[in-house]
């Protein structure tokens, strides 16, 4: 892992731009559409994996749902095929992930951990919510099941 470059954040950035472009609309329909959310990409690192190399992987949050998200952490680098399949492994556990586009020129891998987020009051809670997430996503297995890591005691 290393920190993410300016592009990358530029990249990032292209991905709520992109849900919101695709899905705003037809979100603003959905009894469960929060209108103190926006669509926001939250916490990514990024990741070589075997199968895809370098990822960018964290959560989007929307005024409906919380996604997992992987995506080439290089803008020229392919995205994946809308309604491909995949696995993604982290320290937790093993991910399925479905690949969705988000416009003509953007596609990402997700997989939805949460579908109703009308309940969160803010921005920022959606972003508290994403980061308790992520931590427990990116925690290996003993760590999230014990609540703290393997051979420590509490």
């Amino acid at each position: 892992m290393h920190a993410l470059t300016p592009e990358q954040y530029r990249r990032l950035r292209d991905l709520a731009r992109a849900w919101t472009a695709a899905h705003q609309r037809e979100a603003k329909a959905e009894p469960h559409f929060n209108p103190r959310l926006a669509a926001d990409a939250l916490c990514f690192q990024c990741y070589r994996l075997p199968d895809h190399g370098d990822q960018l992987v964290g959560a989007l949050v929307t005024p409906l749902s919380l996604w997992l998200v992987m995506l080439p952490a290089e803008e020229a680098a392919p995205g994946p095929e809308p309604g491909a399949r995949t696995t993604l492994t982290l320290p937790s556990g093993r991910y399925p992930l479905e690949a969705v586009a988000l416009g003509d020129s953007l596609s990402c891998w997700r997989l939805v951990l949460l579908d109703d987020l009308a309940d969160l009051d803010s921005r920022q809670a959606a972003s508290r919510l994403a980061q308790r997430l992520m931590e427990r996503i990116m925690a290996p297995a003993e760590e999230t099941a014990a609540g703290t890591p393997e051979g420590e005691s509490g």
